[in-house]
């Protein structure tokens, strides 16, 4: 394992609440990242709000470019910043395999008071999309089943609505961004307020899935996008 710097790795025991008097804790990585459990929830399987969402088995890639985006001002949340500053390359990458090897929960679909024809509504645009506007299907790019495709597409299942609406707002507003092209930026710009409320209401009712897509069993996507590729094939992220 790559050791974090001290001063960092400080400050994550801190964080986590884990400094306290007698012997100190044993230095290990999953020590350390007790940092990320108030908010991410133990071994991140939940969050602690909408806001938060979980990190626990999502594709490593994925996971490993968002704490890149973080660390280097791409996505903007100053506690996450405050933790990555300054964090080596290869210690993010040991972050994000730890929380890719995490089982993912099961919880209970998110219920909403939304008309059926709403969530139908978001139903179509995330499995057929929009041609007329130029809206792909979430599903072309997040796998058929919306279970996420590797190396560095999550799936959408089960995520929180106000966690979709808040990330979709993000990228429409500049807030959020990865490396060009940004294609999830270019689609919430298109997407309608009514659209964000009905995709989000639609994904955030289904469960969770676990694992997600191979590539190579994969039809190609619509799109290039610059979050989907691995940080390795031109530092896309």
């Amino acid at each position: 394992m790559h050791p974090a710097p001290g001063r960092l790795a400080a400050a994550l025991l801190l964080a986590a609440g884990c400094m306290s008097a007698g012997a100190a804790p044993a230095d290990t990585l999953e020590q350390r990242l007790k940092a990320c459990t108030p908010c991410h929830g133990a071994q991140g399987r939940e969050g602690r709000d909408a806001y938060y969402p979980r990190i626990a088995g999502k594709p490593e890639t994925y996971l490993y470019n968002q704490l890149l985006n973080f660390r280097d001002g791409r996505r903007h949340y100053t506690p996450m910043t405050a933790l990555l500053d300054h964090l080596p390359d290869v210690y993010l990458r040991e972050i994000a395999a730890y929380f890719a090897r995490q089982p993912v929960p099961a919880p209970a679909p998110q219920p909403t008071r939304l008309p059926s024809e709403v969530l139908e509504h978001g139903r179509r645009l995330a499995t057929a999309g929009d041609p007329a506007r130029e809206l792909p299907a979430c599903a072309a790019c997040h796998g058929n089943g919306l279970e996420g495709r590797g190396p560095a597409i999550p799936g959408l299942n089960g995520l929180p609505r106000d966690y979709i609406n808040a990330q979709l707002g993000a990228w429409r507003d500049g807030l959020r961004r990865a490396d060009a092209p940004d294609c999830m930026a270019t689609i919430a710009r298109r997407m309608t307020p009514q659209d964000v409320s009905a995709v989000s209401a639609w994904l955030s009712s289904r469960p969770p899935s676990a694992g997600t897509t191979d590539p190579r069993n994969a039809p190609p996507m619509p799109m290039r996008c610059g979050s989907a590729l691995p940080p390795d094939a031109g530092g896309a992220r």
